[in-house]
């Protein structure tokens, strides 16, 4: 999940934005025990691979204070109200497969839409492939594309450090896709749905240190009722995707005078990601060009006559793309706690623990290009997070 939380948002809208298709699927039961045990192994050295908690009674707090920040930060999510666009076109005598738009889920989906895009575009082809970006959507289609048996070149503006893809909290989770109020045509769910069943089976193989992918538990807090239950809305066409979903009972949890809703989940630490990502590129053959697309004459100008388009919010520009617009999220990141190994979502606000620190989210500015941090925003969230974690106790 990328960070698309925005400050007026309240509890309902930001469900309602984390979207997903309905997906068929049986519901799950059952209540966690409080059990008078540690919580699972901390991370060790070096190491992401780490057990999921048993019992959420003994959950690890999370030192909230302005003295333990080590950097704010701030990205554009390129999103687009009908959602990611994955289609064909023809570029004079290039083919365009175009893979993007995916709002505050690049990283959740990147994978399946890729999937989709190398499907539309390979067959039929012959000869070497381009792909312009070097964000997780284009790394990924990169990839399929050396896994088809294709020669590919990736040209991209800028690299791993320096993509939108880094300033991502990096949570399987398809938030913000699209705009909830549109009609969506019935083409666009079929490829949601597969690109979002697609992408967590991926990550699911990929859950080794050397990529910072790891399972980790989350807890959607509130301070009122769930107006659905887990079997409905949601968390029921999102059930089978978020394994051991459900309502924790007053007594199983550490947020006192609070409701607590469960599931396991994978993240995916972008600064350890996209560089392995990036490697396997190269070891497969790939090259790698730095250059901006400035126009569509740059790109018929490319030697190869199939290009895969992932340039984000460069599509809006480069192709035309007037339903393209930013979605601005900040971050602060607090000293690392390698003992936190869960996440939160509270009060519009979230937290991720990763190894590079313990991220703290929560804003969702539609159509705002200003890429400097907010001091009013950042003191909002830490106030957030302070009240939830200083109000934790042992059940």
């Amino acid at each position: 999940m990328n960070v698309v939380i925005g400050r007026t948002m309240d509890r309902r809208s930001f469900l309602r934005n984390v979207n997903m298709a309905a997906v068929s699927l049986a519901a799950g039961g059952g209540f966690l025990g409080c059990l008078k045990r540690p919580v699972g192994a901390a991370i060790a050295a070096g190491a992401l691979q780490v057990n999921l908690p048993e019992t959420a009674c003994h959950l690890p707090r999370v030192r909230v204070s302005a003295e333990r920040e080590i950097r704010t930060v701030v990205g554009l999510r390129p999103f687009r109200p009908s959602g990611f666009r994955v289609a064909k076109e023809m570029v004079g005598e290039t083919a365009v497969v175009h893979n993007y738009g995916h709002g505050g889920g690049g990283i959740t989906l990147s994978w399946g839409t890729s999937k989709l895009a190398v499907e539309l575009g390979l067959p039929g082809h012959v000869g070497p492939v381009a792909v312009l970006g070097s964000g997780a959507v284009g790394l990924a289609t990169a990839r399929l594309v050396q896994e088809a048996g294709f020669q590919v070149t990736i040209y991209a503006k800028a690299l791993p450090p320096e993509t939108t893809s880094n300033i991502a909290g990096g949570q399987w989770f398809p938030a913000s896709v699209y705009d909830p109020d549109k009609i969506l045509t019935p083409e666009f769910s079929q490829q949601f749905v597969a690109a979002a069943q697609y992408g967590y089976r991926r990550y699911q193989i990929m859950t080794d240190p050397k990529y910072g992918i790891r399972w980790m538990r989350n807890y959607f807090v509130s301070d009122a009722p769930w107006r659905s239950s887990i079997n409905t809305g949601l968390f029921g066409s999102l059930q089978g995707l978020l394994p051991e979903v459900q309502d924790l009972p007053s007594g199983a949890h550490p947020f006192v005078g609070r409701f607590v809703r469960q599931f396991d989940g994978m993240i995916v630490e972008p600064p350890i990601y996209l560089p392995a990502m990036l490697t396997d590129v190269r070891i497969a053959g790939g090259k790698i060009v730095v250059r901006e697309m400035k126009s569509l004459t740059d790109v018929q100008g490319l030697p190869e006559r199939l290009v895969f388009n992932c340039t984000g919010l460069g599509s809006k520009a480069l192709f035309g793309d007037e339903e393209m617009t930013p979605i601005r999220g900040q971050l602060t990141f607090l000293v690392p706690q390698p003992e936190v190994t869960y996440a939160t979502s509270y009060e519009n606000t979230y937290m991720f623990s990763r190894r590079d620190g313990v991220l703290l989210g929560g804003t969702h500015e539609m159509g705002d290009w200003n890429l400097q941090p907010d001091m009013t925003t950042k003191a909002s969230i830490l106030a957030k997070q302070a009240k939830l974690f200083d109000g934790m106790r042992d059940c």
